[in-house]
C-alpha cells in the first residue's frame, strides 16, 4: 500500500553507476537493484575466452555464453538486491576480474552444467561471506516455486496478451550534436498482476520480483520502503572516455542476454549496429530463477533460431540442453552507434516490436 506520506518522500536518486573494461570497451550499468551488473560479470568471464575462435553460435560459443550468464544469473539470485537497504551488496568483488576468473574456471565445455550456485565474492574485497551456509544451501529452483509450480500465482486476466504487450516495457536511447547520451528503460505499465496462491494478495508487477525468505535472497527481502531488484537495464559504452553505444531492451529476464549478444556481436563479431540489434541468430535461456511469478527456473531450456546449425542443436540437446527452435527469440533491442572516426550517429531498432529511430 502507498501513502500519501510514502508519495511526498519520494525524490530522484543520483546515483554512480557500476562498469567494467572489455577488450579496451568501457561498459555502464545501473547497480544491484536492477539486473544490469548480470552483463558486467558475464564480460568479466568471457573476457578470458577466445570467442572468435570459437565460431559464432558454435557448439562451444553458445556452451560458453550459456554457462557464463548462468553463474553472473546465479550471483543475480543471491546477491542483488536495494543498495539503500542493509545488507551491504558484495559488489566490488562480484565486479572484479580475479572473481570471474575463479568464476571462468568452473566452465564445463563437455555438458550443460544444472545446478550452478552463486560465487563467494568476499574474498575479493577482502571480507568474509556472512551468508555462506546459506549459499552452501542455496538451488537454483526455490521451494515455494517446486510446490507451487506455475499455477501458484494466478495472473489477473484485466486485459489480453497483446494489450499486455502493448502497454509494458520499453527502451529509448537519446544523444545530442553537444554530447548528451541517455539510455533509459521505463516500465511498470502492464495491468496483469499476479495473485499469491489462494491470499487473495496482489502481487504488482515489480513487487513479485521480491522474496519473502532470505535463504533464498538475503539482499531482496521485501520490507517497507525498499525496491525490489528489477530487471530494468539501460547501457552506454565507452572508448577512450567517449560515447561508443547506448543501447537497451525490454523483455525481463532475458533483458541483459539480449544486451550482451548485442553487444558481442559488434565487438567480437563485425556486425553493424543494424544487424546487432536485430540478433538474428540470439539465444535466450531460462536458467535464472524467473524474475516474476513463482521464481521458477528451467535449467538446461534454450531457444534457438534456424540460424544455429542443426548439427549444434544436436550437440547442444546430447550436452543436457533442452532446445526450442523458434522463428524468432524476443529481442527488441534498440541502440545508438556512435562512429568516433567520422563523427557521425547510427540509429538501431530491432524488427521485433515497433520500434523504430528518428534523427534531425
Amino acid at each position: 500500500l502507498f501513502s500519501a506520506e510514502d508519495l511526498a518522500n519520494w525524490e530522484v536518486k543520483i546515483e554512480q553507476p557500476v562498469s567494467t573494461d572489455y577488450r579496451g570497451i568501457e561498459v555502464y550499468k545501473l547497480t544491484t537493484w536492477t539486473q544490469g551488473p548480470v552483463m558486467l560479470q558475464t564480460l568479466n568471464i568471457l573476457e578470458g575466452f577466445d570467442l572468435k575462435a570459437m565460431g559464432y553460435n558454435s557448439t562451444r560459443y553458445v556452451q560458453t555464453l550459456y554457462q557464463a550468464m548462468s553463474l553472473a544469473f546465479a550471483d543475480r539470485d543471491f546477491y542483488y538486491g536495494d543498495p539503500y537497504f542493509p545488507p551491504a551488496e558484495p559488489i566490488t568483488g562480484l565486479l572484479s576480474k580475479e572473481y570471474a576468473a575463479q568464476r571462468r574456471a568452473s566452465i564445463s565445455m563437455k555438458r550443460m552444467v544444472e545446478n550452478l550456485k552463486p560465487g563467494d565474492p568476499y574474498p575479493f574485497q577482502g571480507g568474509t561471506n556472512p551468508f555462506e551456509t546459506l549459499r552452501q544451501k542455496w538451488t537454483p529452483e526455490p521451494p515455494e516455486a517446486e510446490a507451487l509450480g506455475v499455477d501458484g500465482f494466478q495472473q489477473a486476466r484485466m486485459m489480453s496478451d497483446r494489450e499486455a504487450f502493448l502497454a509494458g516495457t520499453t527502451s529509448i536511447q537519446a544523444a545530442d550534436k553537444d554530447g548528451w547520451v541517455v539510455s533509459v528503460t521505463p516500465s511498470g505499465g502492464w495491468i496483469p498482476a499476479f495473485i499469491a496462491g489462494n491470499t487473495g494478495v496482489g502481487l504488482s508487477q515489480r513487487m513479485q520480483s521480491f522474496v519473502l525468505d532470505e535463504t533464498l535472497n538475503p539482499f531482496n527481502v521485501v520490507a517497507p520502503g525498499k525496491r525490489p531488484r528489477v530487471t530494468l537495464t539501460p547501457s552506454i559504452a565507452l572508448k577512450g572516455g567517449k560515447p561508443l553505444l547506448a543501447f537497451s531492451v525490454q523483455g525481463g529476464d532475458s533483458q541483459d542476454q539480449n544486451l550482451l549478444q548485442f553487444f558481442l556481436n559488434m565487438v567480437e563479431w563485425d556486425m553493424n549496429v543494424q544487424q546487432a540489434a536485430e540478433g538474428r541468430g540470439n539465444i535466450l535461456g531460462y536458467q535464472m530463477q524467473s524474475s516474476f511469478g513463482a521464481h521458477q527456473a528451467e535449467p538446461g531450456r534454450v531457444e534457438v533460431t534456424p540460424m544455429v546449425a542443426p548439427f549444434t542443436i544436436a550437440e547442444l540437446q546430447r550436452m543436457g540442453y533442452e532446445v526450442d527452435v523458434v522463428e524468432r527469440t524476443y529481442n527488441p533491442t534498440t541502440a545508438i552507434w556512435f562512429d568516433q572516426e567520422l563523427g557521425t550517429m547510427h540509429g538501431a531498432a530491432s524488427d521485433y516490436g515497433d520500434d523504430y529511430g528518428i534523427a534531425w
